[in-house]
């Protein structure tokens, strides 16, 4: 495992292998050693996207706000193996991120702490996805332009994607899929472009054809069951997004049967509001972010208070009853 300190904050990266025998990359942003963190929080990248440099600033962040932080590129993308970009089965990377994320939130120094899923983009998917396979496992989600719809301004029409679902089957690596280029309509800031189009590990070009078949089934599948989402969550979505549906993050807070619930559109941003979005909007997003991760806190420490409460007064009952 190599390890670095930067301005107070630890960075870790270290790379492991899932049941399927893929090499995965995987970091941790932590705070100082004498900083308990508040909670975990588990990052879910973007489609062709990855962890270290897209999502650092969205870790530095976090973790400056008191909470640890960990991140898995996905295989296919990043720094782990796998042809990048391509996505053979959605499920597979939901069971990596669910299997790695599972073996931290268990580690004896973590039982006590909260877990936290945030997800932006297809990792709004895969936040949701890991919550179906285990409802009552995960604290809450940050669920930021989750995928839950591909916006029609990208969607191939009806007859095209009966076509490409056709030729996935035969070529599933070719670069077909018909879409605008995702980074010019999903990074608003010009900078943040030029450093997406430059990162060795992020991919480019069209998506290939298994890639699109996956993402599009998958999508169609969340659409289908947001009232089954239970977990306390926040949606963010920019009002502008051309990558995925802002209206369907609506769906979700108004349909999901979770009771701890909060929705944030954001009139004039775009897709990426963690990374892409103008500096001063950034700081909007996760102003929202920490306002709500601080209500969680506080909400989990008053539970447990109550809940010592409830432990301490039923002892004492229960001496009094037994000296009787």
């Amino acid at each position: 495992m190599e390890s670095q300190t930067i301005s107070d904050i630890k960075y870790e990266e270290e790379y492991i292998v899932n049941s399927r025998g893929v090499k995965l990359f995987t970091c941790r942003w932590s705070p100082p050693a004498d900083v308990d963190p508040k909670a975990l929080i588990f990052l879910c990248h973007g489609y062709a996207m990855e962890c270290s440099i897209s999502m650092k600033g969205c870790a530095t962040r976090l973790v400056k706000a008191g909470y640890e932080v960990h991140g898995i590129d996905c295989e296919g993308h990043g720094k782990s193996s796998g042809l990048l970009g391509l996505i053979t089965e959605f499920d597979h990377l939901v069971d990596d991120l669910s299997e790695h994320f599972t073996n931290i939130s268990e580690k004896r120094e973590n039982k006590k702490r909260m877990r936290i899923l945030m997800g932006e983009s297809m990792g709004g998917a895969m936040v949701l996805r890991l919550h179906r396979k285990k409802p009552d496992y995960w604290d809450g989600a940050i669920l930021v332009a989750p995928m839950c719809k591909i916006a029609d301004e990208i969607k191939p029409n009806p007859l095209a994607i009966k076509i490409l679902t056709s030729l996935a089957r035969v070529v599933p690596t070719w670069k077909l899929t018909p879409t605008p280029d995702i980074v010019d309509i999903a990074f608003r800031d010009p900078q943040v472009r030029k450093e997406v189009k430059s990162n060795p590990y992020t991919y480019k070009g069209r998506p290939r054809l298994q890639t699109g078949y996956q993402l599009y089934t998958v999508s169609i599948d969340l659409e289908k069951r947001l009232e089954e989402v239970s977990l306390p969550f926040i949606v963010l979505h920019g009002e502008d997004d051309k990558v995925t549906d802002p209206s369907v993050s609506k769906t979700l807070y108004e349909s999901a049967r979770a009771t701890d619930k909060t929705f944030k559109l954001y009139p004039g941003m775009w897709h990426s509001l963690s990374y892409g979005e103008l500096p001063e909007n950034i700081d909007i997003v996760f102003s929202d972010i920490d306002k709500w991760l601080g209500s969680q806190f506080s909400g989990r420490s008053a539970k447990l208070e109550e809940q010592q409460k409830f432990a301490n007064d039923h002892n004492v009952v229960s001496e009094q009853e037994s000296s009787k």
